[in-house]
């Protein structure tokens, strides 16, 4: 039976990992992968989860199974963190939040949650998104359409785009939202903008679902989760998928969660049971680990403030690289304009390089970029932004 089986196509971004692993190019750059990057092209540990970790060694005295809906006390800290301690969201009971394997087990888990009691919905993704996205959501069978999101012109948000295609989306859908740091483009909609998304999304009966990979990645916490606290509107509903592997460094470990907002407690907890049916149905119970190391540092206060100092750090060290490559770019091409990266946030931007140049960037220069012309950002430090700027000036030419 295996032998009529054919190969599945290679992940695009997997794939360039291998080639850049592959090349023998010293001087060889990766601005691939979506993985923070340190000065040294190391992904560290951070020293509050080796600490998180040691303490958890010494304390730990069981490895049975987690309830399905994971560590309860690390979902009411993902509540707390996501959306600020005594929010009205989390005050009234109305939230459930699930531990999932990653930000893609929890939109994995939604996407199946969406697809069985909303069987009719489509879900709308941005253009451009996540590429996993579309993929997770149709693996569930559920339907995804697409609206307007990045301006090339303007390397922002197509706002009136964006407005208009959610205006016009099927009353009971839902769309996917990226609240904040974009991938890939690192476009960010400005706080009037979410404004105006959130109210033509409830004017228009849709349900938001959030994904939040990047808390802290872009301008600090508070500022990050203002597009969540938008939508958290009193009475309102949505999803939220997030993620502790950007802002925990935890990628290996799997932590995610997901939390569910309904329009009051007694719905909260309908709901919960039917998204505990779906994790069971899936893989029962979520990895302890991960999640018990999140949870000692948000408890502890010294550890919660050594994270939010390393957070900081990678945050601050991402957003200088991008006003550096701004800066040595301006020097290189004073004709073009690059300042569109030093205001898009995260760990991504879209370079506006085309897939022929990113292919002379890989086979010229050992440069390896998505040929959709996404850049990690992280993956520049002050030993590779010469030579790459360099590059990149080399094949686009004077403006």
């Amino acid at each position: 039976m295996f032998d009529a089986i054919q190969a599945a196509p290679a992940d695009a971004i997997l794939g360039l990992m291998e080639a850049f692993k592959n090349d023998a190019n010293s001087d060889k750059v990766n601005l691939t992968v979506g993985v923070y990057k340190d000065e040294t092209g190391g992904t560290p540990v951070l020293e509050s989860v080796k600490v998180a970790e040691a303490k958890l060694l010494e304390g730990e005295s069981s490895k049975g199974y987690l309830p399905i809906g994971g560590l309860g006390e690390f979902c009411d800290l993902t509540q707390d963190l996501y959306f600020g301690s005594g929010h009205e969201v989390v005050s009234s009971g109305r939230a459930a939040t699930f531990q999932t394997p990653g930000g893609t087990g929890a939109l994995r888990v939604a996407a199946d949650f969406i697809h069985q009691n909303f069987p009719k919905a489509s879900i709308w993704c941005s253009t451009p998104t996540w590429p996993n996205h579309p993929k997770v959501f149709k693996a569930a069978a559920v339907n995804v359409e697409n609206y307007p999101y990045f301006d090339a012109d303007s390397h922002g948000v197509n706002i009136d785009g964006m407005l208009d295609a959610i205006k016009a989306a099927p009353v009971g859908d839902v769309i996917c939202l990226h609240a904040c740091c974009h991938n890939p483009t690192g476009a960010d909609p400005s706080a009037e903008q979410w404004k105006q998304i959130a109210d033509a999304v409830y004017d228009r009966g849709l349900l938001p679902f959030l994904d939040f990979a990047y808390l802290g990645f872009g301008d600090g916490i508070d500022s990050d989760r203002s597009a969540l606290t938008e939508f958290a509107r009193p009475g309102a509903e949505l999803l939220v998928a997030s993620s502790y592997s950007k802002n925990f460094g935890l990628y290996r470990e799997r932590v995610g969660a997901l939390t569910v907002v309904t329009a009051g407690a007694a719905s909260a907890k309908t709901v919960a049971s039917q998204v505990k049916a779906t994790i069971r149905t899936n893989y029962s119970n979520p990895p302890s680990h991960g999640a018990s190391i999140v949870r000692e540092i948000l408890v502890d206060d010294a550890l919660r403030q050594q994270w939010d100092g390393e957070l900081a750090e990678m945050r601050e060290r991402i957003n200088g690289m991008r006003k550096l490559f701004t800066q040595t770019m301006a020097e290189r091409l004073p004709g073009r304009d690059f300042s569109f990266i030093e205001r898009q946030r995260g760990m991504f931007s879209y370079s506006g390089l085309t897939a022929e140049q990113v292919d002379t960037l890989r086979e010229k220069f050992s440069i390896y970029i998505v040929r959709d012309g996404r850049i990690n950002v992280a993956g520049i430090n002050p030993g590779n932004v010469g030579p790459l700027c360099d590059a990149i000036s080399s094949i686009l030419g004077p403006g």
